[in-house]
């Protein structure tokens, strides 16, 4: 598709009341990325989208389209990084799953410490389709991603997934929807994140169920380690439910590494940093064994581990 073809479809399935940040982005975007897959095509490769700054003082507005046909399948990585620049992003996917279609999106976060960014993702899920929208960010100065995942044809699926490690004074601030308008539609968000020095991250997320959607099951589970004193981290879960016959739940933790863990390993000759570094290790196996692009499992875990290392050197 051409830049100019693409400007028409931008924005076709933002949210209600968009982010004005998306809306700066859909102003003055120039160069979008639109991925269309025909119905009946299972594309079996992840499709590659890296965006990558390297000039001091720079804004960018990156956007990304995917749309699935009926019965398609995709898997999309949207790779964001950059040099030691001061920075500002803003990127917006808009992912789209037609009737029986899969899609699966993952956006990681490795920018540098001087860059910020505020990204909106918006996934809207057909009948019978599912859509997987996954966060990995473990860099920038402040780093927002919205994601708004609704679910609009009967038997829709839509799940959320998330990693964040905020080290320094590195802020990482989520905000979800779960939003359900349509029957039997199933949706489950798994977010883990930690914080240590003086980093901050928060966590908002909301389920909401229409009065349209009954038979739903919607889970939303929110998990926070607290490395240092000094760190913090919010976590505010919510739920609107406006119909009967649902299964819903939500839950939400905040707190220092386990001491029974740590006890345990350390009973049986493991050194404190790396009992420490084993169950942080652990910790977000559980949301990086479940992303879409198994080639980046092993290098976001080196990631993780190299940021454990600085805080062990410092």
């Amino acid at each position: 598709m051409t830049d100019a073809e693409a400007p028409g479809s931008m924005g076709a399935i933002m949210n209600e009341a968009p982010d004005v940040y998306a809306e700066l982005n859909t102003a003055f975007a120039t160069s979008p990325i639109v991925i269309e897959v025909p119905d009946g095509l299972a594309v079996g490769v992840a499709l590659v989208v890296a965006h990558f700054t390297a000039t001091d003082g720079l804004l960018t507005m990156p956007r990304v389209v995917v749309r699935l046909g009926t019965d398609s399948e995709l898997t999309v990585l949207d790779h964001h990084s950059s040099t030691d620049v001061a920075a500002l992003t803003l990127p917006v996917a808009e992912l789209e799953a037609g009737p029986g279609a899969r899609l699966r999106y993952l956006a990681v976060n490795l920018l540098g410490p001087r860059v910020w960014q505020i990204a909106s993702q918006v996934a809207r899920a057909g009948a019978s389709s599912s859509t997987l929208v996954a966060n990995v960010a473990l860099g920038g100065d402040y780093a927002r991603v919205r994601t708004d995942a609704r679910l609009d044809g009967k038997g829709a699926a839509g799940d959320q997934l998330a990693a964040y490690f905020g080290e320094g004074d590195q802020m990482h601030d989520f905000r979800t929807l779960q939003d359900h308008a349509a029957p039997k539609t199933t949706s489950d968000l798994l977010f883990k994140g930690a914080v240590e020095g003086r980093a901050r991250s928060v966590y908002s997320g909301l389920i909401r169920v229409r009065k349209e959607a009954p038979g739903t099951s919607a889970f939303q589970t929110n998990r926070n380690l607290k490395l240092s004193d000094a760190a913090w981290a919010d976590s505010v879960p919510n739920l609107e439910i406006d119909t009967n016959d649902v299964r819903c739940s939500h839950a939400s933790t905040v707190g220092p590494i386990d001491a029974e863990q740590r006890f345990y390993l350390e009973s049986r000759g493991v050194p404190p940093d790396r009992a420490e570094e084993l169950i942080v290790n652990g910790f977000f196996s559980e949301v990086l064994e479940r992303l879409p692009v198994k080639a980046m499992v092993e290098p976001l875990r080196a990631q993780v581990a190299a940021k454990l290392a600085r805080r062990d050197a410092a």
